[in-house]
């Protein structure tokens, strides 16, 4: 079994690429199901976010052809894709999926909704039925390492998030946002973000519009006290537009809701007083061609990243504290990963051992006479002893072996011994616990035979990036 990411983000794909294969939250469950059906996929999750698609899988196999079904369920010739993907595979892949729960692999570094978005279509796998054991302990180890780095480093000492930067470029164009209105289109958690940071602003009106009205009811309550919006019924949405001198667009419609021909009506009934709309839905709200109108002014969130830019210099020293200590908490799961995958070892190891005991007690069965209750309990706790006393040093040397990483003395351990280390890697799934079961205590679902394949795994294989 291999653990296999591949996507395309922000870095590598321009937003007319990316809004062809963006995923809607009404779409994950039945797309995550379509790539576990996948020949060779055992377990899969899909992240999809205005910067990135990523296909998390656990494969059988170098060949099972997940990077194909990103061109195939979507459409799009396979040659235009392939020069904005990146591939990783094993402990590379691993690496990759903690740094971008933690929000070094955003663009920009710090914010908190990227971990959020994980958690979501980890969640949404979970329920469609296409994430088990492995896919399970990979994620929990990402989210404590992520909730880590922003508890520990200065990385999420700031709220910092693209709808902040919306806002940020907006009273860059202004110079102050101070009298102004600004209409929020869509009522999801980055309108939710931009409207607090425009009031932090001192926006004059806000106006929001939703096409399910109660969500923009529920987001305008939050700011009584201070500016309450003033929500627009979704059917007036181009009557209302005019008013505002920017628009932030953030819904999940797929295709532009703001259309040349629209930007031609804002413009006459504000007397061609200019206009910015800033775009931070993908696929995208705002139809690009709106930018050849004389007075209006588009920005995508492509052109979002020159502003977070800036944001980078003032975070540096956190991310390179956060990159340190992700690094070391990728370093500890392989640790407790190896710890792990020895398990089907050790308890070939203990099953062996106990065969031994038990053939022993049953040839001096005839030698012992007739025992009472109570003695034969004593003479089976005295062997058990023994035999525990004699495993703790080999299981001690595998366990220590594995911990390293040294897999020529592993095998050489395991060699000696006879146990086979090679369980581990042929079996799907491995449970921690197996290894302090008690010896004579079957593995669920395995018989006692010799040289009999032992439940557990060696969960990602490899650790070569296979492309870039």
């Amino acid at each position: 079994m291999t653990l296999t990411l591949i996507g395309v983000n922000h870095k590598t794909a321009p937003i007319a690429l990316r809004e062809k294969i963006a995923i809607g939250r009404g779409e994950l469950a039945d797309t995550t199901r379509a790539l576990a059906a996948v020949p060779g996929v055992s377990e899969c999750m899909i992240v999809s976010t205005c910067n990135r698609v990523e296909l998390i899988s656990i494969v059988e196999g170098d060949e099972v052809p997940v990077a194909a079904f990103l061109s195939r369920h979507f459409g799009i010739d396979a040659s235009v894709i392939a020069p904005h993907l990146y591939e990783y595979r094993g402990n590379d892949a691993v690496s990759h999926l903690f740094r971008m729960a933690a929000s070094l692999d955003s663009m920009v570094v710090g914010e908190p909704q990227i971990l959020g978005q994980v958690k979501e279509a980890f969640a949404v796998a979970r329920a469609a039925g296409t994430v088990s054991g492995q896919l399970e302990h990979l994620l929990q180890g990402a989210f404590a390492a992520a909730k880590k780095a922003r508890s520990e480093t200065g990385i999420g000492s700031s709220s910092v998030s693209i709808a902040s930067v919306a806002v940020d470029l907006a009273r860059k164009i202004f110079g102050s946002l101070e009298g102004r209105t600004v209409f929020l289109v869509g009522a999801g958690k980055m309108s939710e973000i931009a409207a607090r940071h425009l009031v932090q602003q001192g926006a004059g009106t806000i106006l929001v519009s939703n096409r399910t009205a109660e969500r923009a009811r529920r987001m305008a309550q939050e700011f009584q006290g201070s500016i309450l919006p003033e929500i627009i019924d979704f059917s007036q949405l181009y009557d209302a537009a005019s008013r505002a001198d920017i628009v932030i667009s953030s819904t999940g419609a797929p295709h532009p809701i703001f259309r040349p021909e629209h930007g031609q009506a804002f413009l006459h009934k504000r007397r061609n007083r200019p206009m910015f709309f800033i775009d931070i839905a993908v696929p995208r709200d705002v139809d690009p061609s709106m930018n050849n109108l004389d007075g209006i002014f588009v920005y995508d969130i492509d052109d979002l990243q020159q502003v977070a830019a800036s944001h980078m210099e003032e975070r540096s020293h956190a991310a390179i504290d956060a990159e340190a200590l992700i690094a070391l908490e990728v370093e500890r799961f392989h640790q407790r990963q190896r710890t792990v995958n020895v398990a089907p070892a050790i308890v070939a190891l203990q099953r062996r051992a106990e065969e031994i005991r038990v053939a022993e007690m049953e040839r001096l069965h005839s030698r012992l006479g007739t025992l009472t209750v109570e003695q034969l309990a004593a003479v089976e706790a005295l062997t058990r002893g023994l035999v525990n006393k004699f495993l703790h040093q080999p299981m001690a040397a595998l366990k220590q072996a594995a911990r390293e990483g040294d897999s020529a003395k592993l095998d050489a351990l395991c060699e000696e011994w006879s146990v086979s280390p090679v369980a581990a890697s042929e079996t799907p799934s491995a449970s921690p616990h197996n290894a302090s079961r008690a010896p004579d205590e079957p593995v669920p679902g395995r018989g006692h035979g010799q040289g009999e394949k032992i439940a557990g795994s060696a969960v990602f294989e490899g650790d070569v990036e296979v492309s870039r």
